[in-house]
């Protein structure tokens, strides 16, 4: 185990970072890991990958039009990224400006006078959208793309960074492996042999955010909300007492499953995690995931390092640059099963 934050870092060529979704959801290319190294497959091949009896679980959270551009009273630009929706009707928000408004400040959007600067904490703000939400959030909301992608939202989307079953808005961010499935590509697996449960991780920015300490023990996770269902919770706690195979379908599934494991069974209900997953960490209920590639000393990088191990990680880094694997959230996935691989 290496507890190092610089061990977790890594080059990624500009050109491999995907700044457009595959032609095709189930396009893109799919990393096996095996015992011997790994695989090169494609994400159309996933239902040779299951096995009889599998529970695939997805994260069904959606993501909102969460990105604004406003206007000062003087004309100044800030940019706002929406992250969570308090009780009371308030949010939580990130602010970016040449000169940093002040609390009191009521921001325009086009025509509207709609936002309400009401107090600052750090970077945090609290703000209040004055009218309409959901039809502020129509007219003017953007798609919050990751920064990485390097481009301005298009249209297109509103459709391709959502998942095909994403359900419950609140997320400011896609849980990307979903993005790979198709309703087609669902029923061929479920052909093979799996099943589907879906919980629900609103994803929050701190998901792009490196790690900017020099050990994992110093690193403060960001908190992001869940809630499982009963019929989920159901689901997963029949298949491992039947000794099936737990699949998460990205790193939010994950953090979800393991965050609700109490006393041997995943517990229905709401809740919020800071759960961080690194190296050394005792795994609870899942078994095997499906992930695209993350970014350099981020937590999602240690994650996966904790299911597969360090060394086989940051071999199959090197292969998927060498190869030419796309990166990031509109770029291949990887396929670990850690059982497999002694993990």
């Amino acid at each position: 185990m290496t507890a190092r934050v610089a061990d977790y870092d890594f080059p990624v060529p500009p050109e491999l970072i995907a700044a457009e979704p595959p032609e095709r959801r189930d396009g893109g290319r799919l990393l096996q890991l095996t015992e011997e190294g790994q695989r090169d497959r494609m994400i159309a091949d996933l239902p040779e990958l299951v096995i009889p009896g599998d529970l695939w679980v997805v994260n069904d959270t959606r993501v909102i039009p969460a990105r604004l551009f406003a206007r000062k009273p003087g004309g100044g630009r800030v940019e706002l990224l929406l992250i969570e929706r308090l009780e009371g009707g308030c949010w939580r928000a990130w602010l970016r400006a040449n000169r940093p408004p002040r609390p009191g400040m009521v921001l325009s959007l086009g025509d509207d006078r709609a936002v309400r600067l009401l107090e600052r904490d750090g970077r945090e703000w609290l703000l209040a959208l004055e009218g309409d939400e959901q039809a502020l959030l129509a007219r003017y909301g953007h798609m919050p793309l990751p920064p990485y992608i390097g481009r301005p939202d298009l249209p297109a989307d509103s459709e391709r960074y959502q998942t095909i079953f994403a359900r419950h808005p609140g997320a400011v961010a896609a849980p990307t492996a979903g993005l790979h499935l198709t309703e087609a590509l669902m029923a061929r697996m479920e052909a093979a042999g799996a099943t589907f449960a879906a919980v629900t991780l609103h994803v929050g920015p701190g998901t792009f955010q490196p790690v900017t300490c020099d050990r994992l023990d110093e690193h403060r996770m960001h908190e992001e909300r869940y809630r499982i269902g009963a019929e989920a919770a159901e689901q997963i706690n029949r298949a491992v007492a039947e000794g099936r195979r737990i699949v998460c379908v990205g790193t939010t599934a994950l953090r979800t499953l393991e965050t609700a494991w109490h006393d041997g069974a995943v517990r229905a209900g709401a809740g919020r995690t800071r759960l961080f997953i690194h190296p050394g960490y005792r795994w609870r209920v899942v078994d095997a995931l499906l992930t695209n590639f993350h970014l350099p000393r981020s937590t999602l990088l240690m994650l996966v390092c904790a299911m597969a191990g360090h060394g086989r990680i940051r071999a199959a880094y090197r292969h998927a640059v060498a190869s030419g694997y796309r990166f990031y959230s509109y770029g291949d996935a990887m396929f670990i099963d850690r059982r497999r691989l002694g993990g």
